[in-house]
């Protein structure tokens, strides 16, 4: 039931502050356990967290549409439409998991801001109304925010906006200036230039997604060129200011060269951090660290034993996916041997959503290198592999695939795809990882035809002899 009058105090067995997904899993299961709980999330725009309001599907839902063509409509009609479409979206999945919740007798949904007054207690605020939480254990689920750093004028800027705000804009940017060189500045930059805007990425470091090995960064950033995408690298943005309907983005380049760009919508893409600072967190005890990431165990538990923190806030890798994986691990804790842990962890697979896909799991070659071990490499150009006609059939064969190998055990010690359908064939590698499934028995797998899995064959294949 929703929590709809004023109420003095409520107590409860477990509180949740955030609907993400590992705190509303949580919440939805200990309640079917019989438990009283208490969520707490500060807007009703929010219900069901980050990945379906303001992250993954939304995002996602718009990859999508800009990756739909409908010759019927211009470039600046169909993104109209398809931000639409995917507040319909949003919306609904909104609706559904208040629902799966509201449903439950022993929960309470409140709407209002969370902060702790002792170990115990959660003073909530909704306007003028205070409500006051004591719970016998607390769960904090407030997720990250977009960073804006202290850039002269960039705060100030009419156009500057966060992936939050630009996934609400109904209109089409004309030039979009994306600030940054990771996933999210990538996935934006080509997802606008499916939609016909004309899209400059400037990135602080030497190439984007520096997190991968040079030879794909490479590959990536001359597919987004080849989409139409400006990059320029080694960029350094020293102010903002706005000029009637357009923003001037300050940069120096790594000569020390002064430039400008002109872009009616500014992306600044440049990191997310935990949602900490309203939340008095020391009133409870709680640590931060110095990025104000709630500091957990490998059990998730906090510096007060029956506080925990689960997903984004927790200085985590920011995946809904882990989130879910952190739920399972509280749960342990509260109702289990309390045995599971983050150490569990191994082959945890990560995509980024650009034209095609880069999915990554495992090391990188630079960090296999570092380990010291012998290696075995293989990198295959979706192109050549004439054994792999899922690409053809579906006109895309850019892109690359990467493996590296233990040379003396054969252990898989990480696969890179950047190719179609790659954000669906890297879940086969992780769980081959995880079951421990050498490279030569993923060389020799029988896999489905035409699929892109089966570039698996191929890969593994090229794997030079030891």
């Amino acid at each position: 039931m929703s929590q709809d009058q004023t109420v003095t105090t409520l107590d409860a067995d477990l509180a949740v502050i955030g609907f993400g997904k590992g705190g509303k899993t949580l919440a939805g299961t200990m309640a079917r356990r019989g438990q009283r709980v208490v969520l707490v999330e500060q807007s009703a725009r929010m219900y069901g967290g980050t990945c379906i309001n303001i992250g993954c599907v939304p995002t996602k839902a718009l990859v999508h549409e800009a990756q739909t063509p409908d010759a019927a409509l211009d470039d600046e009609t169909r993104y109209a439409r398809a931000v639409g479409r995917t507040a319909d979206l949003t919306s609904l999945l909104r609706g559904k998991n208040l629902a799966m919740l509201d449903a439950l007798d022993t929960v309470t949904v409140v709407t209002g801001r969370a902060r702790f007054t002792d170990p115990h207690t959660l003073e909530v605020r909704a306007g003028d109304d205070t409500l006051r939480v004591t719970a016998a254990a607390i769960v904090v689920n407030t997720g990250a925010d977009p960073v804006l750093p202290p850039v002269p004028g960039l705060r100030e800027s009419a156009h500057v906006v966060t992936s939050t705000q630009l996934l609400e804009r109904p209109r089409r940017p004309a030039h979009l200036v994306v600030l940054g060189g990771g996933y999210v500045a990538v996935e934006f930059a080509s997802m606008h230039a499916a939609f016909g805007a004309r899209v400059t990425v400037v990135a602080r470091g030497p190439r984007l997604l520096r997190g991968e090995d040079p030879d794909v960064a490479a590959e990536a950033t001359a597919i987004l060129v080849d989409s139409g995408v400006e990059v320029l690298t080694d960029a350094t943005v020293t102010g903002v200011r706005d000029d009637g309907a357009e923003a001037v983005v300050a940069y120096e380049d790594a000569a020390g060269q002064d430039g400008e760009l002109r872009g009616d919508v500014v992306l600044a893409a440049l990191g997310r951090a935990p949602h900490t600072a309203d939340l008095d967190l020391a009133a409870a005890g709680v640590e931060t660290d110095v990025r104000g990431a709630v500091v957990v165990d490998e059990h998730l538990r906090t510096t007060v034993p029956h506080v925990f923190a689960v997903g984004d806030v927790n200085g985590g890798p920011q995946f809904t996916y882990v989130s879910l994986d952190d739920y399972r691990i509280v749960l342990d804790q509260l109702v289990g041997d309390g045995t599971r842990s983050t150490a569990d962890r191994r082959a945890i697979a990560s995509a980024v959503f650009m034209t095609p896909p880069l999915a990554r799991v495992g090391l990188t070659e630079t960090e296999a290198r570092a380990t010291g071990r012998r290696l075995r490499v293989a990198t295959r150009r979706v192109s050549d592999m004439a054994t792999v006609p899922r690409a053809r059939i579906v006109h895309d064969t850019r892109g690359l695939m990467k493996a590296v190998v233990d040379a003396d055990t054969d252990e898989v010690l990480g696969v890179t795809m950047l190719s179609h359908d790659a954000h669906e064939t890297i879940n086969i590698v992780a769980l081959a990882m995880r079951l421990g499934a050498t490279a030569g028995r993923l060389r020799d797998e029988i896999y489905t035809h035409p699929s892109m899995t089966e570039a698996l064959n191929d890969l593994f294949g090229a794997l030079p002899p030891d």
